[in-house]
């Protein structure tokens, strides 16, 4: 059972590992370890996402709760769902970004606060090794169960979010996700955007393309569409609508890093002097946006759970991730795609002029993006690379960082895989091409064979 759960979240592949009596069995151990008098669960659009949802309400009905049942929604929704209606535990039934044959649980406690490999799943699963076998089956139903809508409460509520807009055309690619139905209502409110929208209808198939725009060959239709259409900005989603990818108006992909710096522009000139999280593979020019726009940036860990964590911590406003994921102060301390859409059209009509235009002071430096080794030796590549740069300054917040005046590099260990991760900067193409190689040269040393 170890191997369905993550640092972040519980997933597998359907029905092999991940599957109804999985699904019971999660759903019987979550309302005893939690002991919610309250919970909602809501899913994705995969084929399979239904039936598992049934399942773990199954499970959770042993018990004396509430449940309430969203049904199709957005993690971020779901996540809104939990805080407005001060749940005391909330699940979400999905595989995010992953292919159509995975799927899992995103599992949350009150103020939609995550269950993580550091806090609550180990405790989940070690009580579901309590837990028989067999299906269970409940011998007497304790809970209630109601099914309730909250799409229009939510888009309502994310509507206000959107400030003085400008009459613009954009194209959205909603990856035949979960976002769709959300969307629709949406767009609805501002006729003023020229909207032209792709895939938006759920299929748990997702017949066009796996629902994840940091795959570069998933957002090659909506860039094709974006120049064809001629439109200003082009939006990606992926499968819950907790990520999301733009284009620019020539049909050239935005990085991640880059995006959290133009929302960091947005937000604080709306918070004056807050603090803004950035995870520590991001550019050196996010600190450096956040600083000269008079906020405080902090560098923080990669994943939700730890960027969740800070940001309550440091009442942070704002947060973006390399992944695509970025949270809001405003949308409890959660990550929401929509919500970042909505900053990006925002900082487009209060600034006016193109995306590339905006993105273009941005792009200071040069980087390898984020590549992937298939390491099972992780900690000798790390004191290998730590030694062979004796005079960089280093720090251990999350993997080995070694940083130079002209260059630096992140590598971090995969918390899923035997893999390690690097990403490697510079100020220029010559220095990228020469660090690159040098580093690359002594990881492959203990590549797998």
């Amino acid at each position: 059972m170890s191997g369905i759960f993550k640092a972040y979240d519980v997933r597998g592949k359907y029905p092999e590992e991940v599957n109804e009596t999985t699904a019971q069995k999660i759903g019987a151990a979550f309302v005893r370890l939690l002991s919610p008098k309250r919970m909602v669960i809501g899913h994705d659009s995969r084929c399979s996402s239904p039936a598992l949802s049934k399942a773990f309400i199954a499970g959770a009905a042993t018990s004396e709760v509430v449940i309430a049942d969203v049904g199709l929604t957005t993690s971020p929704a779901l996540y809104d769902a939990i805080i407005e209606g001060a749940f005391d535990a909330g699940v979400m039934v999905t595989a995010s970004h992953l292919p159509a044959e995975m799927n899992g649980f995103k599992l949350c406690r009150e103020k939609a606060i995550p269950l993580s490999g550091d806090e609550g799943l180990p405790a989940l699963e070690s009580l579901m090794g309590t837990l028989t076998a067999a299906p269970l089956e409940p011998q007497a139903i304790r809970s209630s169960y109601e099914q309730v809508d909250r799409r229009e409460a939510y888009v309502d509520k994310l509507s206000r979010f959107v400030h003085r807009p400008q009459s613009l055309k954009i194209v959205i690619d909603a990856g035949n996700g979960s976002a769709g139905p959300e969307l629709a209502l949406f767009l609805k409110k501002f006729p003023m955007w020229d909207t032209v929208t792709m895939y938006m209808e759920p299929d748990g198939r997702f017949p066009h393309h796996v629902a994840n725009p940091l795959i570069v060959s998933t957002t090659r239709d909506l860039q094709s569409r974006v120049v064809q259409e001629k439109a200003a900005i082009g939006i990606a989603f992926d499968g819950d609508a907790d990520r999301c990818g733009f284009i620019d108006e020539t049909g050239e992909r935005i990085s991640q890093d880059l995006i959290t710096a133009l929302v960091a522009e947005f937000v604080l000139s709306k918070n004056p002097g807050a603090t803004i999280l950035y995870d520590l593979r991001s550019s050196r020019v996010v600190p450096e946006t956040i600083l000269r726009l008079g906020g405080r940036p902090l560098r923080c860990r990669v994943g939700h759970s730890f960027i969740k964590a800070t940001m309550r911590k440091e009442q942070a406003a704002f947060a973006g991730e390399l992944s695509g994921h970025y949270y809001y102060r405003d949308t409890g301390y959660t990550d929401n795609a929509l919500m970042t859409m909505i900053q990006i059209l925002n900082l487009l009509s209060l600034k006016g002029g193109s995306m590339s235009g905006l993105i273009a002071p941005l792009r200071k430096y040069v980087s390898t993006g984020e590549l992937n080794f298939a390491i099972k030796e992780k900690q000798a590549v790390f004191k290998v690379l730590e030694d062979r740069y004796p005079d960089a300054k280093k720090d251990f917040l999350d993997g080995l960082t070694v940083e130079y005046d002209t260059w630096w590099f992140n590598l971090r260990a995969s918390n899923t895989e035997p893999a390690i991760r690097l990403n490697l900067e510079a100020d220029n193409e010559k220095i990228l091409l020469e660090k690159k190689r040098e580093v690359i040269e002594l990881i492959r040393r203990f590549m797998n064979t």
